[in-house]
């Protein structure tokens, strides 16, 4: 059950974006606002879609490819890489730098969240997916996975939460 949980989420997600959009369709008149819904909706989709294709991938520090294993940025930057073409720096601590600050209670699909997990400061990063799951590269040992951000471990080393805009980072 705690493997179907995150998909059931991810399903969810995808239906409440079908009906938002069904609705802001029949509301033409404001297409701006639709056409930047829409892209934001198929930006998050493609992030963490392409995400959670990686479920399993086995952790490597230093790694940033499926084939070798992947630690936490090189899981980052890969799905970020391959779902928009957007290049993100190598480190999470470099990550943290860029796109805007969000506020923990405005964390969305696709928002990236920081952690400090080797006493300092944004030492770990993951991708949010919503429901309080984020999806990540764990540590040694370990594999990409999806957990709960409710968890004491998690919750006691949230450090905050970025939104990447595209332009900053390709400039």
């Amino acid at each position: 059950m705690k493997k179907i949980r995150p998909v059931l989420v991810f399903l969810g997600l995808c239906l409440y974006w079908q009906v938002a959009l069904a609705q802001t369709e029949t509301h033409t008149e404001n297409s701006k606002t639709f056409s930047a819904f829409k892209e934001l909706r198929d930006r998050t989709s493609d992030l963490t879609i392409n995400a959670m294709s990686l479920l399993g991938i086995k952790y490597k520090r230093g790694g940033d490819t499926p084939e070798n294993g992947l630690d936490c940025s090189g899981f980052v930057r890969f799905v970020f890489k391959n779902s928009n073409e957007t290049e993100l720096p190598r480190t999470a601590k470099e990550i943290s730098g860029k796109g805007d600050r969000i506020d923990s209670k405005d964390i969305k699909p696709g928002d990236l969240v920081f952690f400090n997990t080797l006493k300092k400061s944004f030492s770990h990063v993951g991708i949010y997916l919503g429901d309080s799951k984020f999806i990540h590269a764990p540590s040694a040992g370990g594999k990409v996975r999806i957990e709960s951000m409710n968890v004491t471990y998690w919750k006691k080393r949230f450090n905050g939460a970025r939104r990447i805009n595209e332009e900053e980072i390709k400039n």
